[in-house]
């Protein structure tokens, strides 16, 4: 009767620990597997990352070739706008010097006309005191008053000669004032088309000059998108860097977990009747629930407690409520400070410490899950108030 009461408790210890071994492996290969799906989610966001960095420098690319090509394109407007501006100074000077000849033949049209009238003025005269009222009586009174024939017909040269002079003088500068006026008239004619040619280079100018603006312009925009895709593609290299540290990170809690889960395989649990709590245990485990689950139904209340109080239970973990609270980054109250102040203040409330003295009693409603988080796409687990529990 002994030997089979032992053989039953033998067995009943045996199912035990197998069932214990079983529910830690699902625990920690939840544990594990969640860690595969933020692992290949950061493998596949760095993916995303870098083609994104890929674009951005495409893009950087094309915003460089179009910057050299508006610079060269500004260095030949410029260019132009030399030769322009040269050629339109070069068009004022000739057009000075054209108004300057021109005033300069207008005065010698000015003397040639005046020459003109003299030479008629004084032709006219010399043709009175010659004829003086009577066409003849001039020359014959002179002939009269010879005492040679030679006098004579010296006397009646002179006369013709004279007329014949002063016809030819006049017919001569008759020419030279109408050379005068051609020329002026030929002047004046170049004077208006180097005008014109100014007024059209001058325009050339304005749309050179316009072009050159618009281009200035357009490489200014250029470079400030330059600048704003470098620094694009800089921020997107910090977050590749960063997604490659997710990566290290992650890839080295994988292997933790990985370890942890093979250390829990081969652990038990023990039984809450064998936890010794601590006086302060109920106040501390009290504030980490309402800093973790203050916003919470109860139930999710008593389910944080739970995962505490598992982790405890838990050969793989600390054995005090202390030490699994307050192991290196477990939970996240205690690296930013919140549960220091919640302890300093004993902001928990009456649920906060009815749902740890239920989980302190060895009451879960969560099984032996030890993890918890808010939910994210491809978690399973139980869901309870605003968390998962796995």
């Amino acid at each position: 009767m002994l030997k089979g009461i032992k053989g039953f408790f033998c067995t009943l210890l045996t199912v035990c620990i197998m069932s214990g071994i079983f529910l830690y492996k699902y625990t920690d290969a939840n544990a594990t597997s969640e860690t595969k799906r933020q692992l290949e989610e950061a493998n596949e966001n760095r993916k995303n990352l870098k083609n994104e960095l890929g674009e951005i420098n495409s893009q950087l690319g094309n915003l460089k070739d179009k910057q050299t090509g508006l610079k060269d394109k500004l260095d030949g407007l410029n260019d132009d706008l030399t030769e322009v501006s040269g050629n339109l100074a070069e068009l004022e000077e000739k057009i000075d010097d054209k108004l300057r000849e021109i005033d300069d033949t207008n005065r010698a049209l000015e003397e040639a006309r005046k020459t003109e009238e003299q030479q008629y003025s004084s032709m006219v005269q010399r043709m009175r005191y010659m004829y003086e009222q009577r066409s003849d009586a001039g020359l014959m009174n002179a002939i009269a008053g010879t005492s040679t024939i030679a006098d004579m017909v010296n006397i009646a040269d002179y006369y013709a000669a004279v007329s014949v002079y002063d016809k030819g003088k006049l017919a001569e500068f008759k020419e030279t004032r109408i050379l005068i006026e051609t020329h002026e008239k030929q002047l004046q004619r170049e004077w208006e088309d180097l005008e014109a040619l100014r007024d059209e280079t001058a325009e050339e100018k304005g749309r050179v000059s316009g072009l050159i603006s618009s281009t200035n312009q357009n490489l200014s925009a250029t470079a400030n998108q330059i600048s704003d895709a470098e620094a694009e593609a800089l921020a997107k290299e910090a977050e590749i860097k960063k997604a490659d540290e997710d990566i290290d990170t992650l890839q080295k809690k994988l292997a933790e977990e990985i370890a942890m889960s093979r250390r829990a395989a081969e652990s038990v649990w023990r039984d809450i009747s064998e936890v010794e709590f601590d006086e302060g245990d109920r106040y501390l485990l009290a504030n980490l629930i309402y800093c973790e689950a203050g916003n919470q139904p109860y139930d999710g209340q008593v389910a944080v407690g739970a995962v505490v109080i598992n982790r405890v239970l838990s050969s793989v973990y600390p054995d005090t409520v202390v030490g699994v609270i307050y192991q290196n980054k477990q939970f996240s109250p205690v690296a930013s400070g919140r549960l220091a102040l919640a302890l300093a203040e004993n902001k928990a409330t009456a649920s906060c410490y009815k749902a740890a003295d239920e989980a302190m009693a060895g009451n879960t409603n969560v099984g032996n899950c030890v993890y918890f988080r808010t939910p994210i796409e491809g978690l399973s687990g139980i869901q309870i108030g605003g968390h998962i529990f796995y």
